[in-house]
């Protein structure tokens, strides 16, 4: 698979519809967090330029972040245009879940490896202890179970609501056969 290139992405997808920075304006991180949401290009770019402090890891009023938003709609250039201005790929939002825990609940297989490209901790929790593999074996989500035993996600990591591994939650249900040989083929660490 070819590396994710960011410049690629931002000249076909969200710089093509940006506009040149004009004059100063006093926007609330608020209004950068709709830009995304809204996918205004225009908008989110200028805030991004005009923004001393940076509105790129603001929390909205639910929690989330404007990465979080991208990632959560499956969005390929929002989200490369987020990571490549600088988002933190661990930086949590709704519930704890990290955008690695979204992609992979979602499936969103191009998400996740960029955001294992750019540093997203692997084995990192949200609040029910949760972790993106375990996420993605309760959705079914083979590819990304896949991708992230590749990259070195602990499948006997409980989480905290249930004491439930990644390896136990797919013993568990009947339909995850291709997930359980997966997991399988990792063997417990000891």
């Amino acid at each position: 698979m070819k590396p994710f290139n960011f410049a690629i992405l931002l000249a076909a997808g969200i710089a093509a519809t940006a506009a040149p920075v004009g004059a100063q304006t006093t926007a609330s991180p608020y209004e950068f967090i709709n830009a995304v949401r809204n996918r205004d290009g225009n908008k989110a770019t200028q805030m991004i330029g005009e923004s001393a402090a940076g509105f790129i890891d603001t929390r909205d009023g639910n929690g989330e972040t404007a990465l979080t938003i991208a990632v959560a709609r499956s969005d390929e250039n929002w989200t490369g245009f987020l990571l490549g201005k600088g988002a933190d790929p661990n930086r949590s939002g709704k519930d704890g879940d990290t955008p690695l825990i979204i992609a992979a609940r979602n499936g969103f297989d191009q998400g996740i490896q960029w955001l294992l490209q750019e540093g997203a901790k692997v084995d990192a929790t949200n609040k029910m202890g949760e972790t993106a593999l375990i996420a993605a074996v309760m959705h079914r989500q083979t590819s990304a179970v896949r991708r992230l035993l590749e990259a070195g996600a602990d499948p006997d990591k409980t989480d905290t609501s249930a004491g439930y591994s990644a390896r136990d939650y797919a013993k568990r249900d009947q339909r995850a056969r291709q997930i359980l040989q997966l997991i399988e083929g990792k063997k417990p660490k000891k």
